[in-house]
C-alpha cells in the first residue's frame, strides 16, 4: 500500500509486537512507512478489510481477486544462473536462467519501489520436520497475501521465537511492481525469480497466492535431495493401523480432495518430504481447488470454504447475501481455498507419518484410454513417475482453455523440480526398495471416450478403488495385464463394477480404443527420448509398446 497521506491503519500500534531482531534492513529494506511484523489472522483480517483488498463472507471466509493472474505464470520463473548452483539447475523450459547481474538490478528497483510503502513481514517455517525445515521470511505488499503465508506455512511458538527469528530463505512479493523486459530480460512484466546464492525469491505484477506458496516449494526441491531427503509433489494421509499413503499429482488430477478422506489421517495435502525417519509435511494448510465442490463427497474441504480464517481466491460471492457461490467460474476455474490444515477434522496435529505403504500416481487421463486403476513394478514405477502423464485442467496455469490439455510432467510437478528429474527418481527409487511400499497408477480422468465424447469417472469409484488398495482388498484378486503398457489391473474390486475395469468395454468400439491408446503411447514414447540417455535401460523398457 502506497500509504502517501501517511492514515493510520488498524493495526499500527500492534506492527512491532513480534518483530524480529533480525530486522528489514539485513535485507537492504529501509525507508519504509511501516512494516507490519508476524500479525495474528485477525490483526490482518482488520487490516485487508480496512485497506479493501478483500471482501467479507457469510461465516467468515475472505474473498479476494487475484486480478489477471488467476493462476501459476509458470512461463515467467527464472532461476540465477550462478557459480555455486550452476552444475545442479536442471536448465530448461521451467528453470529458465536469468543473470545475477539482471536479477541485482531488478531487485534494488524493487526495493527503491518499496520506500515510503507499508510492508507486511510473517516468519515461518518449511518443514514439520525440526530437522529439515526452513526459516522463510515472507515479505508482502499485500495483507492477504500475508495471512496466505501465515495459512500455508508453519510459525514460531512463542514471542521470544519470534524475536530471536532468523530466516535462510526470504520470499518478497509485490505485485504492483513490474519488470521491464527490455532492461531486465523477463518474457514479460511479471516475474518469479529465484537466487539461490543470496538465498532470495522475488515475485512481481502477479497476485497469485500460489506463487508464494510454490516458490517456497521449489526451494525446499532445490536443497532437500542434497541432502539425501526427496522432496515431493504428493499429499498424504494415514491408516488407523498407521500405513502412511503418498499421492502423486498436478493440480486437478484429485490430490487434495483423495487424501482428504474420512477414514484416514491426514498428513498433508500438496508437499512433502521423505527421510529415513519417515514422511513429512512442508505446509501448516492446504490449497485446494473449489470449484464445482460437492459438500456430499468433499465434506470437510466444503466445510472448510465457509470458515473464518479461510482466503477464496476469485470465487464469486454475492455482495447483498455475502453467500459464495463456488458453481460459478465467472473469474477462472481455478477458484482456490487456502486455509489451516487443522480445519480438516482428521489432520495429523505433528503432519508427520512413517514410511508409505502405498504409493498412488494420479493421472487425470484426458484421452479416456487408461484403466481406473493398475499395480506397477519398480520399473513401471519409475518410467511413469519420470514421465508424470496427466492433463493439465483449465484455470491451473495461465494461458490454458477450457479442454484439458494432455501433458508430461517429470516427477508430477515438473514446474517446481529444480534437479534433474532422475536425480529425483533414484531417491524414490531407493525409498521404494528400502521400505518395500507398493505403487499404483489411478486414472482420475475420462472413461467411455476422451474428452468432449467420454465423461469424467465417477469419484465414488475412484475412492472405493483407492480404499481397496490401501486396505489390501486387491491383493488377492486376478489381475489381467494391459496390453499397451504392460502394467496388471484388477479384474475385480469390491463396490466397483466389472466393466469399469475394462475402460475399452465402455467405449463400445475396440478398434476406435485401441487407435487412441496407441496415440497416447506414441506420445509417452517420444516425451522419454529426452530422459533415456541418463535413465537405467531396464527403466527405459518398462514403457508401453506399440505394435
Amino acid at each position: 500500500m502506497n500509504n502517501i497521506l501517511n492514515i493510520k491503519t488498524p493495526c499500527e500500534k500492534e506492527a512491532e509486537a513480534l518483530k524480529a531482531d533480525f530486522g528489514l534492513d539485513n535485507h537492504g529494506l529501509t525507508n519504509l512507512r511501516k512494516a507490519y511484523w508476524n500479525l495474528t489472522d485477525d490483526a490482518l483480517y482488520e487490516e485487508f478489510i480496512f485497506r479493501g483488498e478483500g471482501r467479507l463472507a457469510k461465516q467468515g471466509p475472505m474473498v479476494v481477486n487475484t486480478g489477471a493472474h488467476s493462476a501459476r505464470a509458470a512461463n515467467d520463473k527464472f532461476i540465477v544462473r550462478e557459480a555455486t548452483t550452476e552444475d545442479k539447475i536442471w536448465w530448461g523450459e521451467y528453470n529458465r536462467p536469468i543473470s545475477p547481474d539482471k536479477f541485482d538490478g531488478l531487485w534494488e528497483r524493487l526495493q527503491g519501489f518499496l520506500q515510503g510503502r507499508d510492508v507486511f513481514v510473517q516468519d515461518t517455517y518449511c518443514g514439520a520436520d525440526p530437522n529439515y525445515r526452513l526459516p522463510v521470511r515472507v515479505i508482502t505488499e499485500f495483507a492477504w497475501h500475508n495471512l496466505f503465508a501465515r495459512n500455508m506455512l508453519l510459525h514460531p511458538a512463542t514471542a521470544d521465537e519470534y524475536k530471536q527469528y532468523v530466516p535462510e530463505f526470504t520470499i518478497v512479493a509485490v505485485p504492483s511492481f513490474k519488470a521491464m523486459p527490455q532492461i531486465d530480460g523477463t518474457r514479460s512484466p511479471t516475474f518469479i525469480a529465484l537466487n539461490f546464492e543470496q538465498k532470495l525469491c522475488i515475485i512481481g505484477v502477479t497476485a497469485y497466492g500460489g506463487e508464494i506458496k510454490k516458490s517456497a516449494f521449489t526451494i525446499m526441491n532445490y536443497l532437500l535431495p542434497l541432502q539425501n531427503v526427496l522432496s515431493m509433489h504428493c499429499s498424504a494421509n494415514i491408516g488407523k493401523d498407521g500405513d502412511a499413503a503418498l499421492f502423486f499429482g498436478l493440480s486437478g488430477t484429485g490430490k487434495t480432495t483423495l487424501s482428504a478422506d474420512p477414514k484416514r489421517s491426514l498428513i498433508g495435502d500438496d508437499e512433502h518430504g521423505w527421510t529415513d525417519e519417515g514422511v513429512f509435511n512442508f505446509e501448516n494448510g492446504c490449497y485446494a481447488k473449489v470449484i464445482q465442490l460437492n459438500a456430499a463427497h468433499e465434506p470437510q474441504i466444503f466445510a472448510a470454504t465457509r470458515r473464518y480464517g479461510t482466503i477464496l481466491e476469485n470465487v464469486v460471492m454475492d455482495p447483498v447475501s455475502r453467500r459464495v457461490d463456488l458453481d460459478d467460474d465467472e473469474f477462472t476455474e481455478n477458484t482456490r481455498a487456502s486455509y489451516p490444515l487443522e480445519f480438516i477434522d482428521n489432520a495429523v496435529p505433528e503432519k508427520k507419518g512413517g514410511h508409505p505403504k502405498n504409493i498412488i500416481f494420479l493421472t487425470c487421463d484426458a484421452s479416456g484410454v487408461m484403466p481406473p486403476i493398475a499395480r506397477l513394478t519398480e520399473e513401471q514405477a519409475m518410467y511413469h513417475f519420470i514421465s508424470g502423464y496427466t492433463s493439465k485442467i483449465a484455470g491451473t496455469e495461465v494461458g490454458l482453455g477450457k479442454e484439458p490439455e494432455i501433458t508430461f510432467s517429470a516427477c508430477f510437478g515438473a514446474p517446481f523440480m529444480v534437479h534433474h528429474p532422475a536425480y529425483y527418481a533414484e531417491l524414490l527409487r531407493n525409498k521404494m526398495r528400502k521400505y518395500n511400499a507398493r505403487v499404483w497408477l489411478v486414472n482420475t480422468g475420462w472413461v467411455g471416450g476422451p474428452y468432449g465424447v467420454g465423461e469424467r469417472i465417477s469419484i465414488r469409484h475412484t475412492r472405493n478403488l483407492l480404499n481397496a488398495a490401501l486396505e489390501g482388498a486387491l491383493e488377492d484378486v486376478e489381475y489381467y495385464t494391459d496390453s499397451i503398457f504392460g502394467f496388471k489391473v484388477p479384474t475385480s474390486c469390491p463396490e466397483v463394477p466389472e466393466n469399469v475395469l475394462y475402460p475399452s468395454r465402455a467405449w463400445g468400439n475396440d478398434k476406435l480404443y485401441f487407435d487412441k491408446y496407441k496415440q497416447l503411447a506414441a506420445r509417452f514414447l517420444e516425451n522419454f527420448k529426452k530422459f533415456a540417455p541418463g535413465t537405467a535401460e531396464e527403466v527405459v523398457q518398462a514403457g508401453p509398446k506399440v505394435r
